[in-house]
């Protein structure tokens, strides 16, 4: 009998990106890693951004992986489910750093356009996700593997260059804060990422965001329990309450909610 055992996700076809706190303790002598990684505001809003990123990165590999392997018609249906969820999330993100996010940069800044170039990277993926879930509210249960393979095919690339970009584009902002135009990013940001949240969003969107997010070993597990900020009850309530509304939709994640690599649904 043929094994049918799904597979281990694996960080296929869109590679991960380390964070910029990551990347400044890269040093021959571990022993001052600590000493070295930075903590500015700039940085860990980046490494944020990053951390979320990757989580996208997953939420893609994960609907790559297993599109042409789903058969019946009940499980293909859960898995447009998640498809559409993931786009959301990502289609989400952007909306609100095109519009309170990068805006209230500028503002704190006084300059205009700063975050221009970024803005022009979505634009070049954007299309192609609306082809993505166009054709997934189409087909529905009918879609073809091989046919949404293609269509992830097409913007792949632009969305995976604009995913590793965007932290570095952060960290630059720094060189804009200044005394007399101080930004505070962080408050920024975490002000931008309140106003994405609603209990529609909570229960229908935000666990393709948290259970593709691999904690537990990502650069050495320095993100466990600093980003999400989700510990004990928090986590719990979020990583394994949450999703047991629409739970199959949720079986086709990359991670358990433990924060480990997981196996697949399918």
């Amino acid at each position: 009998m043929a094994n049918r055992t799904p597979p281990m996700y694996t960080d296929a076809p869109l590679a991960l990106i380390h964070t910029p706190k990551f990347e400044t303790g890269k040093w021959p002598d571990h022993s001052l890693m600590d000493l070295l990684l930075k903590d500015d505001p700039f940085t860990i809003e980046a490494s944020h951004m990053a951390l979320s990123h990757n989580s996208f990165i997953r939420g893609f590999n994960s609907i790559y992986q297993q599109a042409p392997r789903v058969q019946s018609s009940a499980d293909k249906s859960d898995f447009v489910g998640y498809c559409l969820a993931w786009i959301e999330c990502v289609a989400t993100h952007h909306h609100y750093e095109e519009t309170e996010f990068f805006p209230n940069v500028d503002k704190d800044a006084g300059q205009n356009g700063l975050m221009g170039q970024v803005v022009h990277e979505h634009e070049e993926f954007q299309g192609g996700m609306d082809r993505m879930k166009d054709y997934l509210l189409q087909k529905e249960a009918d879609f073809s593997g091989d046919e949404l393979i293609a269509i992830m095919d097409s913007f792949k690339q632009p969305l995976h260059s604009h995913l590793k970009a965007e932290p570095g584009a952060i960290v630059a902002l720094a060189k804009y804060s200044t005394s007399d135009h101080p930004i505070d990013i962080l408050a920024i940001a975490g002000a931008a990422g309140k106003k994405q949240v609603n209990l529609g969003f909570m229960f229908n969107t935000l666990p393709v965001f948290f259970l593709n997010m691999e904690t537990a070993t990502f650069e050495g597990g320095m993100w466990e329990g600093v980003f999400p900020p989700l510990k004990g009850m928090a986590k719990t309530v979020m990583n394994k309450l949450v999703p047991m509304w629409q739970s199959r939709r949720w079986r086709f994640v990359s991670c358990t909610p433990d924060g480990e690599v997981g196996q697949l649904a399918v």
